[in-house]
């Protein structure tokens, strides 16, 4: 375990180091949160009764998934892991006496909480300080945020596990691309990146939110702005334990079947 949390702090430590591009990220982040929000303000206006989410949930929504949008996004897969495996380099990592699937979940892991660290805080002190119904609440109670928390947490943990099943897979594919690209596009559409979960028709809704995309970004974001509380709160967590379990499981077969069948050419 030592060998990995040494992993996990030297990345952390490098992902730190890029405050320039955080900054940048930052104010594209909010660029992007005013248009959706603006968006979003348009539709209300229309009919502000006949949508699932009330307003200012849905700018808490916004607000809170631009702030942690490195701990969900699909996107944010690391370029240098499909390097090694495309070009052969992953020789070295297999010199090393650890397991890949522990290392690398523990390096993305580290990589994505360390950019969400630097801009994470600009974005939610702004945001707080808007002035309502467009700023960014504080959740209905202590209990909420504390769940909010826990879920935020076994969220990344998802989205890191389903990430790492794309590494695996690239082992058994000429080119990661296709993977990769199918990969992100189930992941944007599918955990509410691009539209909230609750604004897709109900029945389509209710199937979207069992799948593991809904385990991601969806729940702790859902819960933080009071649309998601109660029974239906402790589904979607048991939910995102299960899958949580269940990819690390995946991923772990699928490691343990390519270390056995893989072939590395050259010298």
């Amino acid at each position: 375990m030592k060998k990995y949390l040494a992993f996990f702090r030297l990345r952390f430590s490098m992902g730190l180091q890029y405050r320039a591009a955080a900054f940048a990220g930052v104010v594209t982040q909010f660029a992007w949160a005013g248009m959706e929000i603006m968006m979003f303000r348009a539709f209300y206006r229309t009919d502000a009764a006949s949508f699932p989410m009330t307003f200012q949930a849905t700018c808490a929504y916004v607000w809170m998934q631009q702030a942690f949008l490195t701990l969900f996004m699909a996107w944010m897969m690391e370029n240098e892991i499909f390097d090694l495996i495309v070009n052969g380099n992953i020789s070295y990592e297999l010199c090393r006496p650890v397991n890949i699937y522990n290392m690398w979940f523990s390096r993305s892991l580290a990589n994505r909480l360390s950019k969400a660290v630097l801009r994470c805080l600009p974005i939610l002190l702004v945001a707080a300080f808007l002035p309502a119904p467009y700023g960014l609440m504080l959740p209905a109670s202590p209990l909420a945020f504390l769940l909010f928390l826990f879920t935020l947490f076994a969220g990344v943990g998802v989205t890191v596990a389903f990430c790492m099943l794309v590494y695996m897979l690239s082992f058994f594919t000429i080119s990661p691309a296709g993977i990769r690209i199918v990969a992100v596009s189930m992941v944007e559409f599918l955990s509410g990146a691009t539209i909230p979960l609750p604004f897709f028709p109900e029945k389509v809704r209710a199937f979207l939110e069992l799948l593991p995309f809904a385990s991601m970004q969806n729940v702790p974001l859902r819960i933080y702005s009071g649309d998601l509380s109660g029974a239906a709160a402790g589904r979607a967590l048991f939910l995102q334990l299960f899958w949580l379990f269940a990819l690390i499981g995946m991923g772990r077969l699928l490691d343990a079947f390519a270390m056995k069948k893989i072939t590395i050419q050259g010298g």
